[in-house]
């Protein structure tokens, strides 16, 4: 799974960055002040780095200049409101690998992403799940089992997405709580439960094989064959 830091103080823009390459199924951790961000950068792996120049803390180029100077080489691309010439020589100078000023479209923003992550010999996030007959169509969001379209609610997709890119392993209630609900704590609700047991009902019921298994004590698994 393609994890990407995003250091960017401007709440607006983070959020939408971070839902949108959430939907694509990749990780996003998110840092708004220029010194934690390099913290992180310098101290976790990730597969991209997105970075704004205009920072608290440190700037953008001075956490640039940090990581290069570390040895860092993960892939930079700076996305910033300094568009002059002279701003981006300034930036891919200081190590960045690529460029985007704002205001940006998304689409140009994944496929710069797709682009730095293939030229680092990463593979981007794929847009279509399967497991068994239960395919997912990420970029149409359209969901079938052996052809016939389901229909889910929004929070119903993100979960069977969740678990399909999950495929074969244990899915906690901690995993799923920050994975689809956003949740860093339990609110001891019963609303994993419901959902699970809604979108079992739809991706199951009418079909000879379960897919959506529960691993008693553990979680939640989906996989082709039941769960002994």
């Amino acid at each position: 799974m393609v994890r990407v830091l995003l250091i960017e103080d401007d709440p607006e823009i983070a959020a939408y960055i971070g839902k949108a390459f959430r939907e694509l199924g990749m990780v996003i951790d998110h840092r708004r002040d220029g010194r934690d961000g390099l913290l992180l950068a310098s101290t976790e792996d990730y597969d991209i780095v997105i970075l704004d120049r205009m920072l608290p803390g440190l700037d953008g180029l001075g956490i640039l200049r940090t990581l290069r100077a570390s040895g860092i080489t993960t892939p930079v691309l700076i996305l910033s409101a300094l568009g002059e010439v002279s701003d981006r020589v300034e930036g891919l100078q200081a190590g960045s690998d690529d460029y985007l000023t704002k205001p940006f479209a998304f689409s140009e923003l994944h496929a710069r992403v797709q682009a730095l992550l293939r030229r680092n010999g990463q593979q981007a996030a794929p847009t279509r799940l399967q497991v068994a007959d239960l395919v997912i169509d990420v970029l149409a969001r359209r969901v079938t089992r052996a052809g016939k379209e389901i229909a889910l609610q929004p929070r119903e997709y993100r979960l069977l997405e969740f678990l399909m890119r999950h495929a074969g392993q244990v899915v906690t209630r901690t995993m799923l709580l920050e994975g689809v609900w956003d949740y860093h704590f339990d609110p001891q609700t019963n609303v994993i439960d419901v959902h699970v047991s809604r979108l079992r009902a739809k991706i199951d019921r009418e079909f000879d094989r379960p897919l959506l298994n529960t691993v008693r004590g553990a979680g939640y698994m989906l996989r082709e064959e039941a769960a002994s």
